[in-house]
């Protein structure tokens, strides 16, 4: 959530950044609302004020010695009730607005930070990093994943359907474990790095949504429950930086870095036609998460670090990647800083997404109201939040299934993934 201060002394320079990003929003409605609001507040204060001051004055009379049913206390009594109606007249018209101008506050994307790049959409991104050309396969022709998969009889989406319906998968046998070693691959890895583990509740409640911005504006894009105000969660992010919603934590409890691996649910609305097959963009699918609570004076060096975790899965694999620098035009709603993962697939010849990891500065701390409080200091500051996939864990099975393919029909299983996999090789037969 902006600042609405910050929107109220500055709309000019928050409507520019706004018009950055994609999509359309005013800041017009926010402030006439604002404006009328703040009109009846001061209008109520002197009521109230005024109300106070009549009490004290019937007092002090009664104290001198007048009659309290004369006509002097009776006249001001008189009168501090046809204020106490007026104020009660303007409570409800006051809460009103106040809850007209949250709703439009939630719906404004955080502001991009001064150093992202500006641009319409995703063609203007910037790229930062490239590594792992060495380790891209060499040959003429590659399977996609999921003739791979079909082939070693590890991935099968047709009774998948049966059971559910299209965009989700069934792992067998070794696909089942090969998803088990990556996960625990993972979480192993964020752990040494100073993340700790989480196993977090995957249904989540509208104020949760709310706070980490999938609410109001994404609505469509997560399940709900049809008799609870409860959600499948579409990313771990949700409740772990939800854990402390409503809190004000000690400077000393800072950073507080956590990792999760859950199930996440996605509608993926208005992706009809893209990616139908494989394991790209289902409808449930495991990650493991990282977030980051933390000092505001420490957050863009934390994103940094962040990135860094998340690579470091790609490098162990020896899986290709790139690292971009998402535009203006295309961040994510919450976020104000945002790098792509994106890993190799052989069989397309080219990168695909595979992690996010974003600095949303003050902008979730503010809608889940997660503060902290500074030893010597007073008042309260929020907290920056940051959070990123360590990986997604589906896309990371795709990349192992294209680029470790071998002409023999058998997949080599990464040498960091062979512990947990008790295995060095993928066989039909498996």
């Amino acid at each position: 959530m902006l600042d609405l201060k910050l929107i109220r002394e500055n709309p000019e320079q928050v409507q520019q950044r706004l018009d950055q990003r994609s999509g359309t929003y005013s800041l017009q409605a926010i402030l006439e609302l604002d404006q009328q609001q703040r009109e009846i507040q001061t209008t109520r204060n002197q009521i109230q004020a005024r109300s106070n001051e009549i009490a004290k004055q019937i007092k002090t009379k009664i104290k001198g010695g007048s009659d309290p049913k004369g006509p002097e206390v009776e006249s001001l009594k008189a009168e501090g009730n046809a204020l106490k109606g007026e104020r009660a007249k303007l409570e409800p018209q006051e809460k009103d607005l106040k809850a007209q101008i949250e709703q439009l506050v939630l719906s404004l994307p955080n502001l991009p930070g001064e150093d992202t790049p500006v641009g319409a959409n995703e063609t203007e991104n910037v790229e930062v990093k490239r590594w792992g050309d060495e380790h891209k396969p060499q040959g003429d022709t590659f399977k996609a994943h999921w003739e791979v998969g079909k082939d070693l009889g590890i991935l099968e989406f047709e009774r998948a359907v049966k059971v559910a319906q299209s965009r989700f998968v069934n792992l067998w046998g070794v696909g089942a474990a090969l998803e088990r070693a990556i996960a625990a691959f993972m979480l192993d890895t964020q752990v040494a790095a100073g993340y700790t583990e989480v196993m977090p509740p995957v249904l989540v409640s509208t104020a949760s949504l709310t706070g980490t911005g999938q609410l109001p504006k994404f609505a469509e894009e997560s399940f709900k429950c049809a008799e609870d105000d409860l959600w499948l969660t579409p990313t771990a992010e949700v409740p772990l930086t939800n854990l402390y919603r409503d809190e004000v934590l000690s400077s000393k409890d800072l950073p507080i870095h956590h990792c999760a691996f859950t199930p996440c649910f996605r509608r993926e609305a208005g992706s009809y036609g893209k990616d139908t097959r494989g394991l790209i963009r289902l409808h449930q699918f495991n990650k493991v998460e990282m977030v980051k609570i933390v000092h505001p004076e420490t957050s863009e060096a934390e994103l940094e670090s962040m990135l860094g975790n998340a690579t470091a899965i790609l490098e162990a694999l020896k899986l290709p990647y790139r690292v971009i620098e998402l535009c203006t035009g295309d961040l994510g709603f919450s976020a104000r800083k945002c790098y792509d993962v994106e890993v190799w697939l052989a069989a397309s010849e080219t990168y695909r997404e595979i992690s996010s990891c974003s600095n949303c500065w003050d902008f979730q701390a503010r809608r889940a109201n997660i503060r902290f409080k500074e030893a010597g200091k007073k008042g309260t500051q929020y907290v920056h939040t940051l959070n990123g996939s360590g990986l997604a864990v589906g896309r990371t099975m795709a990349a192992i299934l294209e680029n470790y393919q071998q002409p023999d029909g058998t997949v080599k299983v990464p040498e960091v993934l062979q512990p947990y996999l008790r295995r060095k090789m993928i066989h039909p037969e498996s």
